[in-house]
C-alpha cells in the first residue's frame, strides 16, 4: 500500500521542527553573554556567574555599566549608558547592578545619567527604568526635539518590581520595597514598603511594632520544620486530601506523619 502523502508531509516537518529548535537552542548556548565568554562586549564588570540570555535587546556604552555577580539578564533586556552610543562618559560607571540581579525578559534599562540597582533585585518582564524624561519647555517646539531632562534612579536591595512597571528619573526606592505591576514610580519610596498605582502610593508599610499596616490579607507561608527531609516532604505530597484531613485533627508534625502514616489502597489508618 503506498504511503500517504500527508503522512510523509507530517514526518518531515517534525524532522525539521527538530533541527530548528537544536539549531535554536544551540544559539541562545553560543550567544550567551557570561565573564569567560563576552564576545564583542566589554563592561565595566561583570561578575563571576552572570549570564546575558541570547537574543540580546539593544546594548551600548558597556564600558560604563558593572554587572555584579549571579546576575540573570533575560532575553530581549535593553542596557544603555549614555544617550548614544561610542560616547566617553567620563572615568566613573553609569550603570551599576548589584549582585543576584534579575532582569525579566524584555525589560529596560536607560542610564543617561546614574542608575543603581542593589543587590537581589527582581524585576518582572518588560519592567522600564530610566533616568531621563521628556521636557516640554516651549509648547510651539515639538517635544523630541527639546533637550531632554536627567536625574540619578537608585534602587535599593531585596526589591521587587512588578511586571511592565516605570521608574521615572529621580525615583528613589528603599530595601525590600515591592513595586505591584503596571506602577509609575516617581520620588522617594520607603523601605519596607509595597507601592500601586501611577502614579504610584505606598499601599501597605511594615511598621517595627504593629507589623504590615494595613494587615495582609493572606496568612504567611508555614515554614519547613527543622529536620524533614526531602523524602519525608514526598511522602507527604503523596497523600490524599481524606488523609490529610485526618492527620490535622490528629495534629501530627511532618516528620510524624510521613513516617507513621502509610495510605492504603482500600482503607487509610493512623497510628499516633
Amino acid at each position: 500500500m503506498p504511503r500517504s502523502k500527508n503522512t510523509f508531509s507530517s514526518w518531515r516537518r517534525r524532522l525539521v521542527q527538530r533541527i530548528v529548535h537544536a539549531g535554536w537552542a544551540w544559539a541562545q548556548r553560543a550567544g550567551a553573554v557570561t565573564a569567560e565568554s563576552p564576545g564583542r562586549f566589554r563592561f565595566g564588570a561583570l561578575g563571576e556567574n552572570s549570564r546575558l540570555a541570547f537574543p540580546l535587546g539593544t546594548v551600548f556604552g558597556e564600558p560604563w555599566i558593572e554587572l555584579g555577580s549571579y546576575c540573570i539578564v533575560a532575553e530581549q533586556v535593553t542596557l544603555t549608558a549614555g544617550l548614544m552610543p561610542d560616547l566617553d562618559l567620563g572615568s566613573e560607571p553609569i550603570l551599576r547592578i548589584g549582585d543576584g540581579v534579575v532582569l525579566g525578559r524584555g525589560s529596560h534599562v536607560i542610564a543617561d545619567t546614574t542608575v543603581t540597582i542593589g543587590s537581589d533585585c527582581y524585576f518582572g518582564p518588560y519592567v522600564y527604568v530610566t533616568s531621563t524624561n521628556h521636557s516640554y519647555d516651549d509648547p510651539h517646539e515639538p517635544i523630541g526635539k527639546q533637550w531632554p531632562r536627567m536625574e540619578p534612579v537608585e534602587i535599593g536591595p531585596g526589591c521587587w518590581i512588578g511586571t511592565n512597571a516605570v521608574i521615572l528619573p529621580g525615583a528613589r526606592i528603599g530595601r525590600n520595597v515591592v513595586v505591584a505591576a503596571g506602577a509609575v514610580v516617581r520620588g522617594t519610596v520607603p523601605d519596607h514598603s509595597v507601592v500601586a498605582g501611577a502614579p504610584a502610593r505606598v499601599v501597605r508599610r511594615w511598621d517595627p511594632v504593629a507589623g504590615w499596616q494595613p494587615p495582609l490579607r493572606t496568612p504567611p507561608p508555614v515554614p519547613i520544620p527543622d529536620g524533614v527531609t526531602p523524602a519525608q516532604l514526598l511522602a507527604l505530597s503523596e497523600l490524599d486530601e481524606e488523609t490529610v484531613a485526618r492527620l490535622a485533627e490528629l495534629d501530627l508534625g511532618p516528620r510524624h506523619a510521613s513516617e507513621d502514616v502509610r495510605p492504603q489502597p482500600a482503607d487509610v489508618r493512623a497510628d499516633s
